[in-house]
């Protein structure tokens, strides 16, 4: 009797990456065809509502192979929520995520699975060097590692959410249950073990990249919320420093102003540089703040990642599957739970 091959997922979000989605499929296809053919898989894209022709050439693809299929999302739910609910419609073994533009080397997949094969439940890809701007690269590191000084969370620096993730830890995942998930946080505050695969970042493929200051600053103001308390803190001691600065002034402008009471004239300029300094910090301030209750709202309404607008190819052997360990606790409560009703109904007869 041969053994049951283990199931690799591929994920794939994309969006506006009709340059990009027919040469991505063909080389997973072709690498585990090819070189990875002890697997069984599945390639998933995730579409977040894409403008161009993206679309139209998945469903090609797919009418060609019905290992490989799609999500179409209603609307565009962010680059957050459309990849992690990706994850969660997965039904392999284990989940490699990859993004479409290529700037995650295909060749990464191998070293994946032989890492996964030793026992490690997370494999992640850690960018070492980039052939991006050397300006971008540098500012993004210097953001690592601030963040890493003031979380209370050991944060991976140059983690992209390229890498494999088995599938506990994808049940870990489902049972959060978070709104607004930030899979970078989330792997270095609840994954297993981790192993890091470091690799070059090359140039995309095709188009044009879809990050931009907006996005950018979203991602960090989420991790920098979501994992650190420093802004709140720092607000607070900054109003307390600026307190006691204009507090000491004060006192040294009265004592000059009765020693010198007739030849001591202040004017109106320390009193308008002081307002708008404090003015000025008070704003900066209030819409730090603001950010934090801004990701407590999102939390709070707890509103869908993401609403399906159509999938093609998934089958209903392909709903997600929960590990062994999961399944046979779910056996256990359900059959306590039938022992409990079995003994009330006793107890009443």
């Amino acid at each position: 009797m041969s053994e049951t091959r283990k199931k690799v997922s591929v994920l794939i979000p994309c969006f506006n990456e009709q340059e990009n989605v027919r040469p991505m499929s063909e080389a997973v296809v072709s690498l585990f065809e090819h070189d990875l053919k002890q697997y069984d898989y599945e390639l998933i894209f995730i579409d977040n509502d894409s403008k161009d022709q993206t679309r139209p050439i998945l469903r090609e693809i797919c009418a060609g192979n019905r290992r490989v299929k799609a999500i179409f999302n209603a609307k565009n739910f962010g680059q957050f929520n459309s990849p992690f609910y990706g994850i969660l419609q997965t039904s392999g073994d284990c989940v490699i995520q990859m993004v479409c533009d290529f700037q995650d080397p295909i060749d990464l997949i191998p070293q994946y699975l032989v890492q996964w094969e030793k026992g490690y439940k997370i494999v992640i890809g850690i960018k070492t060097t980039s052939r991006e701007n050397p300006l971008v690269y540098h500012l993004r590191s210097i953001y690592y590692k601030a963040l890493r000084r003031f979380s209370n969370v050991e944060q991976i620096e140059h983690f992209t959410g390229s890498g494999l993730y088995d599938r506990s830890f994808i049940e870990v995942l489902r049972d959060l249950d978070d709104p607004t998930p930030f899979m970078r946080g989330i792997v270095a505050e609840l994954g297993y073990k981790i192993k890091k695969i470091p690799y070059e970042q090359p140039n995309r493929r095709a188009g044009k990249t879809h990050n931009n200051f907006a996005t950018l600053y979203d991602a960090a103001m989420l991790s920098f919320t979501t994992y650190t308390k420093i802004g709140l803190r720092l607000a607070t001691f900054v109003g307390a420093v600026c307190s006691m600065v204009c507090f000491v002034i004060a006192v040294i402008y009265l004592i000059l102003k009765l020693i010198y009471w007739d030849r001591f004239a202040a004017g109106m300029a320390p009193v308008l540089i002081g307002m708008f300094l404090l003015g000025s910090v008070q704003l900066i301030f209030i819409g730090l703040m603001g950010e934090y209750i801004l990701s407590m709202n999102q939390r709070l309404l707890r509103r869908p990642l993401v609403i399906e607008e159509e999938r093609i190819n998934f089958e209903a052997d392909d709903a997600p599957k929960r590990s062994q360990n999961m399944n046979e606790e779910k056996l256990l409560s359900n059959a306590m739970e039938r022992k409990d009703e079995s003994t009330d109904v006793e107890q009443r007869g």
